[in-house]
């Protein structure tokens, strides 16, 4: 097994995760976990295939890896106001869920 088909798997597993994550989990921050994971995956997948493109005998191309980066931090600063807007709905309400269904809440 090469590296870019390990590479790819994994991030096919952090894609798969990060969608498994965002429909059975209940709690907003492990929620916000799940699409981390799912970003993450679709970040490793897309400069993999570039990657791929690349050595394939296709002319190397930064416009990839330049949106990958940028997709990084894009991410990283929607995950730090997530979180700010988390720590607000805990302090507002008292309860570190949304979940009408769990014992406390309403």
């Amino acid at each position: 097994m090469t590296a870019p088909v390990l590479a790819g798997l994994t991030g096919a597993a952090l894609i798969g995760l990060g969608i498994y994550g965002l429909l059975v989990l209940a709690h907003p921050l492990r929620k916000l976990v799940a699409f981390n994971l799912l970003g993450s995956g679709v970040f490793l997948m897309f400069g993999i295939l570039a990657r791929k493109g690349a050595a394939a005998g296709l002319a190397a191309d930064p416009i990839p890896q330049a949106m990958v980066i940028t997709g990084i931090v894009v991410a990283f600063s929607a995950t730090a106001l997530a979180v700010a807007l988390l720590l607000r709905l805990f302090e507002t309400s008292g309860k570190a869920t949304m979940n009408p269904d769990e014992p406390g809440a309403g």
